[in-house]
């Protein structure tokens, strides 16, 4: 059992050290990406790909026009901290839909939902910009690095407690599981989305784009929530209050990039 046990700690563990680390732009943070780079960007353009199949593309213009414009002004800045991406916008149609997300490699969606909080194109650079900075720091890589290492540690657990009856074994298991969610995976996620915010600011602002607009957007966002929400340390997003707060102790570094232009 301890043999079975210490082979898996140990493949574990050279897995991260032969990966390394990779440093996110603009921030300087370390972050583990255990999956190729190119690997995980095809994977990503495969699964856009039928998406684009199963739901329905918007046809307007404006929107369309809007999307790619200000995306593209995003991308161009954000070209240095990640040369190989290979951008495409995408409007997707859905009312209901207030969101918007990127992929590894360069693909990037807003649903036609967005623009009921969207005022002008400045506030479409918030959205643009948070969504390419996901892209820029690797967060989606970072995601599944963290959920092999999780998927790594719990086969070793299981390993190592396979003598304990099976009470104790779903007891210990499911004590794991929470752990890793609560105390790993849900921390990381709300960090990378306050990262994205940090890292988006910067690019809006070098591209042009009044970086102020971001505390009206986000107040607009909260203001479209309807009923309760988790406490924070269960969402894999911050409150508003915290964006918001976080977001104007940045201002003044991305006001400057703005005006120095």
């Amino acid at each position: 059992m301890r043999s079975s046990f210490s082979v898996v700690l140990l493949l574990v563990s050279a897995l991260v050290w032969l990966s390394g680390c990779e440093t996110v732009p603009q921030t300087g943070r370390s972050a583990l990406h255990l999956v190729p780079a190119d690997q995980l960007a095809s994977m990503a353009s495969s699964q856009f790909g039928q998406m684009k199949q199963d739901t329905r593309i918007s046809k307007d213009p404006t929107y369309n026009a809007r999307v790619r414009r200000v995306g593209e002004r995003i991308a161009y800045v954000a070209g240095p901290d990640i040369p190989n991406a290979q951008w495409e916008f995408v409007v997707f149609e859905d009312d209901d839909q207030i969101n918007a997300f990127a992929m590894p490699g360069g693909k990037v969606a807003v649903y036609t939902g967005m623009f009921k909080v969207i005022e002008s194109d400045d506030d479409l650079a918030i959205v643009m910009g948070h969504e390419i900075a996901h892209v820029a720091a690797g967060h989606g890589n970072e995601r599944v690095s963290q959920q092999l290492l999780a998927a790594g540690g719990a086969m070793a657990l299981q390993l190592g407690i396979r003598e304990r009856s099976r009470s104790e074994q779903q007891l210990i298991m499911a004590a794991y599981g929470a752990g890793a969610t609560v105390g790993v995976i849900l921390p990381y996620s709300r960090h990378h989305e306050s990262e994205a915010d940090e890292i988006g600011l910067i690019y809006a602002a070098k591209a042009g784009y009044d970086p102020r607009a971001a505390i009206s957007f986000w107040e607009r966002m909260e203001a479209q929530k309807t009923g309760g929400s988790p406490p924070e340390f269960l969402s894999t997003h911050p409150s508003g209050p915290t964006r918001i707060r976080q977001l104007n102790a940045l201002m003044p570094r991305a006001l400057e990039i703005y005006q120095n232009r």
